[in-house]
């Protein structure tokens, strides 16, 4: 042993100024990180889902977007589905209030209101975008198909059918509240989509008007 090494002690094994072990769970805290990151990464992958698309985004762009490391994404959502499907929640959040409506007023309006709520939630750019959007997602991959699939049966069909299990004695509840849902979807992708004229340019009040009745029936005929 030296002098030097008497008076300092030995080296220590590893370099101190080397990068420390990585750890799993929780990225290191920046300034990037703070209350409002979990927004920002959310609406980024909004963004970035309709743009590019399920296929074309990733979580690497996200973060990117969103100004964080995308380790933070991971943290906060998980896997690419899971950012997708808190996307989705976000981006159909006012269409989960539709159900709602079954129950504030009579039977005999019930399908009348449910259009003239669903196509109003359309008619409005601010709702209407991000909902286009998760659809042609959905239309070209089958994993974002799935996670919207399973969100409208959650979130949207189970309680419709519930409210008309409570509205009346109906049989097939959830059945019936997926053929009136279809139809409505149906028109939705003509009229905003597609873009097909006459349904395209007519009037809303018309539309209701005319799919009302249908509704109706799907609903509550016996």
């Amino acid at each position: 042993m030296t002098a030097a090494d008497d008076a300092t002690g030995p080296a220590p094994a590893d370099d101190a100024t080397g990068p420390a072990p990585r750890r799993r769970g929780r990225p290191a805290r920046t300034a990037a990180d703070g209350p409002a990151a979990r927004d920002r990464i959310l609406d980024a992958a909004r963004t970035e889902f309709a743009e590019r698309g399920y296929d074309k985004a990733s979580v690497r762009g996200i973060a990117k977007a969103a100004g964080v490391d995308p380790a933070l994404v991971h943290h906060y959502f998980g896997t690419k589905e899971q950012v997708f499907a808190a996307a989705i929640e976000l981006s159909f959040a006012p269409a989960m209030s539709v159900p709602d409506v079954v129950a504030e007023g009579s039977r005999e309006a019930v399908g009348e209101r449910i259009a003239r709520a669903m196509f109003g939630i359309w008619e409005s750019p601010a709702t209407r975008a991000p909902m286009l959007a998760v659809l042609r997602s959905a239309l070209t991959n089958e994993t974002a198909a799935a996670v919207l699939r399973k969100m409208i049966e959650r979130r949207l069909l189970e309680r419709m059918a519930g409210e008309l299990s409570d509205l009346s004695d109906i049989p097939d509840p959830k059945f019936r509240a997926q053929l009136a849902s279809g139809q409505l979807l149906g028109i939705a992708m003509l009229r905003y989509v597609i873009r097909m004229d006459p349904i395209a340019s007519a009037e809303i009040d018309e539309i209701v008007a005319m799919v009302g009745p249908t509704i109706q029936r799907y609903l509550t005929e016996k």
